[in-house]
């Protein structure tokens, strides 16, 4: 089951997508698929790891650092090369000016906690290298990136993501905890999505 879990969570974003078209229903179906996952599999972590933090220094480490993404998807926009159609490509998945920040509200605020423990958690690895669960982390924001940017801007967007991925998850094999890997996924999550609603 433990390999199957991020295929349908893989699935889920696919579908929401590429078949319904909807940001939100790619959103909502890849949460599902994942509480659905860990539903099944009862990881032995409990969920009150997501509010533990043993060393404060994480915090504000994971917080400013990984916050820091906004501005410098800000500062380089121009340079990713972004689609010239991308404003109608973001509608087209049906977000709008009416609900482009309760979009980004959820996104920011509940997704973070789900996916730490999810990637970070139940799909971790203790290893101090770069781990299969960095790359699987990583891959399915390429469902979302293809046909926005070119294939250059892709595949950095995906290595920042692995680098991403593997850092938060060494907080969490360092600190025990994944309440500053949820706080700086957060940042990051609503610093990229206010840039994205401002610059489009």
């Amino acid at each position: 089951m433990k390999w199957i879990a991020p295929v349908l969570a893989y699935l889920a974003v696919g579908v929401g997508i590429f078949q319904f078209h909807s940001a939100w229903g790619a959103l909502l179906g890849f949460h599902a698929a994942i509480i659905t996952s860990l539903f099944i599999a009862k990881p032995n972590i409990p969920i009150k790891t997501l509010l533990q933090n043993n060393n404060f220094k994480w915090i504000p480490a994971s917080v400013l650092l990984c916050g820091s993404s906004g501005l410098t998807l800000y500062v380089l926009w121009n340079s990713f090369g972004f689609a010239a159609d991308l404003p109608a490509q973001v509608e087209s998945l049906g977000l709008y000016e009416s609900n482009w920040i309760p979009f980004i509200m959820y996104f920011a605020l509940m997704n973070p906690w789900i996916e730490e423990y999810f990637w970070r958690g139940y799909l971790g690895s203790n290893t101090s290298g770069l781990s299969v669960s960095d790359f699987l982390y990583s891959g399915f924001h390429g469902l979302i990136l293809v046909n926005k940017v070119p294939t250059g801007s892709l595949f950095f967007g995906l290595a920042v993501l692995v680098v991403a991925g593997w850092f938060w998850r060494q907080i969490f094999r360092e600190d025990k905890g994944l309440l500053a890997p949820v706080l700086g996924h957060m940042a990051a999550d609503l610093a990229i999505l206010l840039v994205v609603y401002w610059r489009i």
